[in-house]
């Protein structure tokens, strides 16, 4: 069996970082030591002005997305070459319910529309028609597990399509099998509703008032109701709260888990680094997104609470959609909404916590590797550099500095939220189970090598 051998590179581990050698056999980590030996045969990989960290996780994204109302212009193979030129090694996309279909019906369409990925995936299961029967329900969710599914999204919004009320919610809720976990899309159907119809009815539907038709209000109030929701059965139900976009939904989660409830904080880098400024730019229809940019206290705010530990997460929520799209209508209401991101997100984030505000590397990725990797049943698979996991690595050169340009990014919306922003650092290599899917610009893996990634609950 073939042998990498990456030499001399700065280790990035959960907690702490070392300087040594990995050695790839096949798919696996093999050895991780001081001074690796080289084998005749072996492909050496010089790592001594690198980091060497798990490739990313991004558990939040939207590749070849459908809303029954809007699609991106991406398809899977653009998405995951985005992903590998990014450091990006899982994702964690979304699986449709099909109303009148089984679940498995339903997971196989979503893996067959994945099946061009160049790196491995795995889905949250979109509840949209739970049954009702409670019986039933228990075992369509225990059935699910066995498929390798181990989170449900759950949408408090987006009323009729994916809206549920507070009773589904809460059959869900008690009908789920331990270990399995409910991500949330947590903003008050009825305050967002009455907030849009009053710009409506005053003729302000341009995109700069986006903002003002999902006030924060929205958010804070729908997590404190999701997590009390979710207190009820006979234990704490595991929650995880998608891309918190305030710092009082952090605060007011934080309050939770000290009250014991068991909730997941996640963020994306559009609330750490742009805020509702935006909306007054000379391109507002960029930033249309769910749920919008806030203030730049909040996002000031968010930063802090990354650093103490109060986000459990950074994924991108990303959506690749064109400027075209963007522009089709000048109303907000009819704008689809989500950013491209996937690609920018290891070198922002690395920029903005390790370089600009010092922290030690290894708390930055942690965030975008092992917790992701821990929260979703992925571990010791994904999400982390130690003997037997996935050989998903990413070598990332600290030393370069430049600018995000979108015409250097291999999305096709035409446009970066962050075009012009210093980023420090550059992914080298990408490496999916051994097999280099990314080599400073050159893609050198086939497209359909990626694969369906089983998560386990318990």
């Amino acid at each position: 069996m073939a042998r990498t051998v990456i030499q001399g590179g700065l280790l990035v581990l959960p907690d702490s970082t070392l300087r040594a050698d990995v050695v790839i056999e096949g798919e696996k980590i093999t050895q991780i030591a001081s001074h690796a030996d080289v084998q005749p045969g072996d492909q050496v990989i010089n790592a001594a002005a690198l980091l060497v960290m798990p490739g990313l996780i991004d558990a939040h994204t939207h590749i070849q997305l459908d809303t029954g109302i809007f699609k991106t212009a991406d398809n899977w193979e653009i998405g995951t070459r985005a992903a590998a030129a990014g450091g990006v090694t899982t994702v964690i996309d979304f699986a449709n319910q099909i109303r009148r279909a089984s679940f498995d019906e339903a997971l196989a369409a979503r893996q067959t529309d994945a099946s061009p990925s160049l790196i491995d995936y795995t889905f949250h299961f979109v509840m949209l028609d739970p049954p009702h029967d409670a019986a039933q329900l228990r075992a369509d969710l225990a059935h699910l597990a066995e498929l390798g599914i181990s989170s449900l999204k759950l949408f408090t919004t987006y009323r009729p399509n994916y809206y549920l009320d507070d009773a589904a919610l809460f059959n869900l809720f008690s009908a789920m099998p331990d270990g399995m976990i409910a991500m949330v899309h947590a903003e008050n159907d009825s305050i967002v509703s009455d907030a849009t119809q009053r710009l409506v009815e005053t003729g302000n539907t341009g995109w700069r008032y986006h903002a003002k038709g999902r006030p924060p209000e929205a958010e804070i109030e729908a997590i404190n109701r999701v997590v009390r929701l979710g207190s009820f059965p006979s234990s704490y139900v595991p929650l995880y709260i998608a891309h918190c976009s305030t710092g009082a939904s952090v605060w007011d989660i934080q309050q939770h888990r000290e009250a014991g409830a068991i909730v997941y904080c996640e963020t994306c880098p559009q609330y750490l680094l742009l805020d509702e400024s935006c909306y007054e730019s000379s391109t507002p229809e960029r930033f249309i997104l769910q749920p919008p940019l806030r203030r730049d206290q909040d996002a000031e705010q968010l930063r802090q609470y990354v650093q103490a530990g109060l986000i459990n997460v950074i994924s991108t929520d990303t959506c690749d959609y064109t400027t075209d799209q963007k522009r089709e209508s000048p109303e907000f209401t009819k704008t689809p909404g989500g950013l491209p991101g996937i690609e920018t997100l290891l070198p922002l984030m690395y920029t903005l916590f390790c370089d600009e505000l010092e922290e030690p590397v290894e708390n930055v990725i942690r965030l975008m590797t092992y917790n992701p990797a821990q929260i979703f049943g992925l571990l010791p698979q994904k999400g982390v550099l130690q003997v037997g996991s996935d050989a998903d690595i990413t070598l990332y050169d600290p030393a370069p500095e430049g600018i995000i340009q979108h015409e250097d990014l291999h999305y096709v919306a035409g446009y970066s939220p962050y075009d012009g922003m210093r980023v420090k650092g550059k992914v080298r290599m990408t490496i999916s189970r051994g097999e280099i899917i990314y080599n400073d610009e050159q893609f050198p893996a086939q497209p359909g090598r990626g694969k369906f990634v089983r998560s386990s609950i318990g």
